[in-house]
């Protein structure tokens, strides 16, 4: 990927995947919230070699902008041929139990807005017949479970999607890789207690690249986490409700 958009680009795995993009000299589109954030992400990306660097603070979950936005980064940079999309928030399962606003709230950014950029990015790379589309899931995605099932609702959809939009792509040469992390040691972790499992950021960048370089279908980063989850996909759901997971 040498001309890629990075939608979330301050969180920490995009932050991670932006150094080394920009160490391979590609040019880049970044897009994040905070306009303050995004600016230093931007600059250290250029004193790290890239090729150039535009950045546009946007609320992605405003899904009237996301056309707009997709055609702002074609022109900026000349075309497309990649897009990493790493924005998401993790939310409050307590809270969320309790409240429709705060459940809606996490499937709308992390599986509508998603979607949403998706469907626009997709009709793009369709007609350009190339293109790689990489998508942060998680793990969280595989199996819901009580101690998280909203925030794993809102990546199963997103992995469903994006199985679809793969079928749908492959024709047209487009790749779908969806990337599912298991525990990241980022800011939005910061509350929970750590343990061996947790990954840097940093090697989730480097799995994801290079499942995009491979222009994988689907690749579990650190891979110790495909053996895991088959083994919790595999237990039997009368045996699982009775589970504190």
């Amino acid at each position: 990927m040498k001309k890629v958009l990075v939608l979330g680009a301050t969180s920490a795995i995009a932050q991670a995947t932006v150094r080394l993009l920009a160490a391979r000299g590609a040019s880049l589109y970044l897009v994040g919230r905070n306009a303050e954030n995004l600016d230093a992400v931007a600059k250290d990306a250029a004193t790290r070699g890239a090729a150039k660097v535009e950045s546009k603070a946007v609320d992605l979950n405003d899904f009237a902008v996301h056309e707009a936005l997709v055609d702002g980064a074609f022109q900026a940079l000349g075309g497309l041929d990649g897009v990493v999309l790493a924005h998401g928030v993790l939310g409050d399962q307590a809270e969320a139990q309790r409240s429709w606003t705060a459940t809606e709230a996490v499937l709308r950014t992390n599986f509508l807005s998603a979607a949403s950029l998706l469907t626009v990015l997709a009709n793009r790379f369709e007609a350009q017949k190339a293109g790689t589309l990489v998508v942060i899931s998680s793990v969280a995605g595989d199996r819901g479970r009580q101690s998280n099932y909203v925030y794993g609702t809102s990546k199963g959809a997103l992995t469903v999607f994006l199985q679809g939009l793969r079928n749908r792509l492959a024709k047209s040469n487009v790749a779908v890789v969806t990337v599912k992390p298991g525990f990241v040691d980022t800011p939005m972790t910061a509350h929970l207690p750590k343990n061996k499992l947790f990954a840097s950021p940093e090697k989730v960048a480097r799995g994801l690249l290079s499942a995009a370089d491979a222009r994988k279908n689907e690749v579990y980063v650190p891979s110790i986490w495909a053996i895991i989850m088959l083994i919790i996909k595999s237990i039997p759901e009368s045996v699982f409700k009775k589970l504190k997971l």
